[in-house]
């Protein structure tokens, strides 16, 4: 009973390959592992030119110091325990803020998605607060919470649960009415139609919000704490700003960049994992 609907939801047929689409995949093949070092050439580039700019005296060394001494600062900051506990504090607002704003919206978007009439009832109240810049409630977050970890969340949650939740409602609309209609012919339940006909359908468009969503996240949370001044890294940034440590800023945004890319590619990770019976994920791992 299972295995019906699950055939109906996984997607349409996959499409047949063209001429030629053969030996474009194994070009494409031939070309994959120089991915990687084409990206570390890239980075190395943007090295040499930070480190020559500011000692040939195109731009001013006490504004944009050479990379050599701010990969040297973040060396040090990196041998240091608060720094470490800085990192920790934002990945903690932007892990709880991500996983509250998934629960809620995965919550909502399924159930007010299989309810017609409730969402349409539900479209202006979100039109008006989606729009909203989640900076705009900094001022709210400092009147509720302080500088508290709290005022983080709200930031990250509010920012975080519009992205997921209106892929989540696109993916319940996009459900193949037939299957549904078998679903039923079979007698499962709302709850089994869910799991089986629904949630299939849905998966690929939440990870697209998740993926969005994460880079999202890890930006408000420290925005939340350069504005703030919750703890994190946003918060070492704005004390080495307001010191005078422009060496110490920089290395501190090289690493909060670094943390981005981190995330990044985790997510990218889990969606190949999740979404590996995907069409789409199939042909990212046969090219």
């Amino acid at each position: 009973m299972r295995r019906g609907p699950a055939v109906l939801t996984t997607g349409a047929a996959p499409p047949a390959v063209p001429a030629g689409g053969g030996a474009r995949t194994r070009r494409a093949a031939r070309a994959g592992p120089d991915r990687p070092l084409l990206g570390a050439l890239g980075i190395a580039a943007l090295l040499a030119l930070w480190e020559a700019a500011p000692r040939l005296g195109a731009v001013s060394a006490r504004h944009l110091p050479p990379a050599s001494e701010v990969l040297a600062t973040l060396a040090e900051r990196a041998a240091t325990a608060a720094f470490w506990t800085a990192v920790g504090d934002t990945l903690t607002g932007w892990a709880l803020g991500l996983a509250i704003a998934f629960a809620a919206a995965v919550l909502l978007g399924l159930t007010l998605g299989s309810l017609p009439r409730v969402r349409a009832f539900t479209d202006s109240t979100v039109d008006f607060l989606r729009p909203i810049p989640s900076v705009a409630l900094i001022p709210l977050a400092v009147l509720m919470y302080g500088t508290d970890l709290r005022s983080t969340l709200l930031l990250v949650v509010y920012a975080s649960f519009w992205l997921l939740y209106i892929q989540v409602l696109y993916g319940v609309a996009d459900v193949d009415p037939v299957a549904e209609q078998t679903a039923r012919s079979y007698g499962l339940g709302r709850l089994a139609r869910v799991r089986h006909v629904v949630w299939p359908t849905t998966l690929p468009y939440l990870m697209t919000g998740l993926r969005l969503a994460a880079a999202v996240a890890l930006i408000l949370s420290v925005t939340a704490q350069l504005v703030i001044g919750s703890p994190g890294l946003g918060r070492e940034i704005a004390v080495a700003q307001s010191s005078g440590a422009v060496a110490s800023v920089y290395a501190l945004i090289v690493a909060t960049g670094g943390l981005g890319v981190l995330v990044n590619t985790g997510v990218r990770a889990l969606e190949r994992r999740v979404l590996h019976w995907h069409a789409s994920v199939r042909g990212e791992a046969a090219a």
